[in-house]
């Protein structure tokens, strides 16, 4: 069965049923089966976690922690060619958000911000079949960038041992440990921290729905800071006539490739894109096997192509939808875009794929899903950052500003300490 298209406009009821319910994943049944771990974690400490990785990983470690210096690695050097290259860009980028303490005189006072860093960090990288060395790239450029001074890699064991990029990427990026610990345990061992696993202050990086799980419930708890609360993957791409349908299809593909519960939603107002674009898309389903039963779950069951009578009625439908990843591919992409109010990434053009994202040309990926992008932002420097803010108020401001903070303390009935406060300080009462 091919992809359905869809004909819409605002007041169409399966817009909301079908895309706007924020698919933000379900972890009530993980959270309830990861409770015990994170208490045993907590009360246990490395027992706990010499226990877990034993009965989860059937791996029985020798010790929960490595130093990067201390192991070599032997990676081909096309592999590092592209890993240093995705660095260096991923580095310019970021260092353009780097933030400066400033103070400024307002109404007779010095006020200002300060910026520091938050103290520990640990970055979360899965294991085996979803392995994804690029996303430590991700999280740990911007957090050395805003100057994080502790930096430790968390990742599940492997029979055959750890990943020798991760090991790679953790030497370059100069990483203080990696522990050895995956799933829930991993992140409540950063999180509670026990006799082997310094605590962390802020937790990101991806993994199953028990990390997920893990990550949302000790943030809650006030335990530990997160990047935005995770859902599937997805893409959202708004197109014109003059699209390419082969290359619209690939991009729709490529995040369905993430994981049967993945979205790829296509907004155009061309009747003869969308037959098209559905057209490939049924041609690279029959041609490519590789994850094939994923991509189609995806992209039969949580994607679609939707006509709209405007362009103004695609715009109004993306700032809805919020997604993760949105594709302008238009002749107008500079007007499309002055009107795009929520995404996390936005990516210009036809040959701006997602991917590029992804890996190499150096925006951050780890990014809010889920319509998430409504009320967060794509990781970065600012991730990693207190703001402190200070004043320093002077003799002549407080006198001169005195008979308003009284006005303003008696109408809230605050005057007695509030008020007196100042009051003592002025001239009239020393």
């Amino acid at each position: 069965m091919p992809i359905p298209i869809l004909y819409c406009d605002r007041s169409s009821k399966e817009l909301t049923s079908r895309f706007l319910q924020g698919a933000r994943e379900d972890l009530t049944t993980a959270t309830n089966r990861i409770l015990p771990i994170l208490e045993a974690v907590r009360t246990k400490g490395d027992s706990a976690l010499y226990s877990y990785t034993e009965t989860f990983d059937g791996i029985k470690l020798k010790g929960l922690t490595i130093d990067p210096k201390s192991n070599k690695t032997n990676i081909d050097l096309k592999t590092k060619e592209a890993f240093l290259r995705a660095k260096a860009n991923i580095e310019a980028f970021h260092n353009e958000q780097k933030r400066e303490t400033w103070s400024k005189v307002i109404d007779g006072n010095r006020l200002g911000v300060k910026y520091t860093p938050i103290p520990s960090l640990a970055v979360y990288a899965p294991g085996g079949k979803a392995l994804y060395p690029s996303s430590v790239l991700m999280g740990i450029i911007p957090a050395k960038i805003a100057g994080v001074p502790r930096i430790q890699l968390i990742t599940p064991p492997q029979k055959e041992g750890i990943p020798e990029i991760l090991i790679w990427l953790a030497q370059i990026l100069e990483i203080d440990r990696i522990v050895t610990v995956g799933g829930a345990q991993g992140i409540a061992a950063c999180a509670y921290g026990t006799e082997s696993v310094p605590k962390s202050e802020f937790i990101v990086g991806p993994g199953n729905a028990y990390v997920a799980a893990a990550k949302s419930y000790l943030s809650g708890q006030g335990l530990i800071g997160i990047d935005s609360p995770a859902g599937p993957s997805e893409v959202c791409i708004i197109a014109d006539r003059e699209a390419n349908p082969k290359w619209i299809a690939c991009d729709m593909l490529s995040q369905a490739e993430h994981g049967e519960d993945s979205s790829a939603i296509l907004l155009t107002t061309d009747e003869t894109l969308a037959k098209r674009v559905q057209e490939e898309l049924e041609i690279a389903l029959i041609e490519r096997t590789k994850r094939l039963e994923m991509k189609r779950k995806a992209i039969y069951e949580n994607s679609g192509i939707l006509v709209f009578p405007s362009m103004e009625d695609c715009i109004w439908f993306s700032n809805e939808l919020a997604p993760e990843h949105l594709e302008i591919q238009t002749q107008n992409n500079e007007a499309i875009f002055s009107k795009i109010e929520h995404a996390g990434s936005v990516f210009l053009g036809p040959y701006s794929p997602v991917a590029m994202g992804d890996y190499i040309s150096g925006t951050n990926h780890i990014l809010p899903t889920a319509r998430g992008s409504r009320i967060y932002s794509s990781l970065g420097v600012d991730t990693f950052l207190k703001r402190v803010t200070f004043q320093e108020v002077t003799k002549e401001s407080l006198e001169t500003l005195y008979p308003f903070v009284k006005l303003m303390s008696e109408l809230e009935g605050l005057d007695e300490e509030h008020g007196t406060s100042v009051k003592v300080r002025t001239k009239d009462h020393q």
